[in-house]
């Protein structure tokens, strides 16, 4: 088994720019693309954001146990991990690097214990968190009511994560997110794994 990296946080949180920072840090890392049930979004390409399935399809893949961990995460609306993609990137010899919602961050976890280390991203405050959701521009009023109300919920799940790193200052975020993946993976620079 190799090593996995995963973060969780609610929407809005900034998870995903931490990553993508830590990407071009570490080139032991290899992303965990997952699956979900929606349509793609803009100009979001199947394999690249998301493995787009039907909901057929993805309850079959459920059915069929190709999921390490899966979830209905609104109605309707389901988002997971195959089990072909931690396959993909082990036998490659990389790190995994998991961005998933807190349930699942939660569920990788406690399927790969100490080989994964698990990062929960947290908003300096729900006003700031409220603030970056409709920045962004991307939701309907309703889809960040929705968001908002799913977050007050996620925000408690914390302290059930490895690390909790606070984002008020992105720079600041990535560098304390960096010393604390190095530790885990016993590296000082991205070359060493």
């Amino acid at each position: 088994m190799g090593k996995a990296i995963l973060f969780s946080a609610p929407s809005g949180c900034g998870k995903t720019t931490i990553i993508h920072e830590l990407m071009q840090y570490f080139d032991c890392f290899d992303f965990s693309i997952s699956a979900t049930s929606r349509a793609p979004r803009g100009d979001e390409r199947d394999g690249r954001e998301y493995y787009f399935l039907s909901r057929e399809d993805f309850m079959r893949r459920v059915e069929a146990d190709e999921f390490l961990e899966w979830e209905e995460v609104y109605q309707g609306t389901c988002y997971g991990t195959l089990k072909s993609e931690v396959d993909r990137i082990w036998a490659a010899g990389r790190v995994i690097v998991f961005d998933v919602d807190v349930n699942g961050g939660r569920n990788i976890k406690r399927y790969f214990g100490t080989d994964a280390l698990s990062i929960f991203v947290m908003p300096p405050s729900v006003a700031v968190l409220e603030e970056r959701l409709r920045s962004r521009g991307t939701d309907s009023e309703e889809a960040i009511v929705k968001r908002l109300a799913r977050s007050a919920e996620e925000l408690k799940q914390a302290p059930q994560f490895d690390v909790t790193i606070v984002n008020d200052d992105l720079q600041r975020a990535v560098d304390e997110t960096r010393r604390v993946i190095e530790d885990f993976l016993q590296c000082t620079n991205s070359s060493t794994y």
